[in-house]
């Protein structure tokens, strides 16, 4: 068991269960799916909270979205940590700010990726919240629940990244 994990690529099928299973059990103990960008939503009221207090309380956004730690908070936590051990295990984990592929495309500056990095960042949780949810919230239990707005986004994801890798890195053609 221990030597699957240490591969480098697992398969699809066996991600795909394990987030299934996840699924289910995140729809039975808390009647909830499974969704990640609620948890940057909580997570900026809590920073906010440290600069103005008791003052985001009022906000409306956050009487909907509570600036806590919840389970939400501890997956998003979670898979960056199962993500720092999977690539530990495998022998693959390096820091790397500027990745060979940008740098092929845009050049060493750590200044300009950084930056690209942050503005998408911005724009992926502004489409996130705009959309009512991310690709794990819509990808994988807006369609478990074959809801069409789900269906939509996942085709919208994947125009986005299809075309915008295609203007950034010419790939496909």
């Amino acid at each position: 068991m221990l030597e699957y994990l240490k591969m480098d690529l697992w398969s699809p099928y066996v991600a795909g269960v394990g987030i299934g299973v996840l699924s289910i059990l995140a729809f039975l103990l808390s009647d909830r799916p499974i969704g990640c960008s609620t948890a940057y939503a909580r997570t900026s009221g809590m920073i906010e909270r440290i600069f103005r207090g008791p003052k985001v309380s009022v906000k409306a956004y956050y009487r909907k979205f509570e600036p806590v730690v919840d389970w939400e908070v501890m997956l998003v936590i979670g898979i960056v940590i199962g993500s720092f051990f999977s690539a530990s295990l495998s022998g693959s984990f390096r820091l790397e700010v500027v990745p060979p592929l940008w740098t092929d495309r845009f050049g060493p500056d750590p200044l300009l990726r950084v930056a690209a990095a942050f503005a998408g960042g911005v724009l992926m949780g502004m489409g996130a919240r705009w959309a009512g949810g991310c690709t794990s919230g819509h990808g994988i239990s807006g369609t478990l629940q074959l809801a069409a707005s789900s269906w939509v986004a996942v085709i919208a994801f994947f125009v986005g990244g299809v075309a915008t890798a295609m203007v950034l890195f010419g790939a496909g053609g």
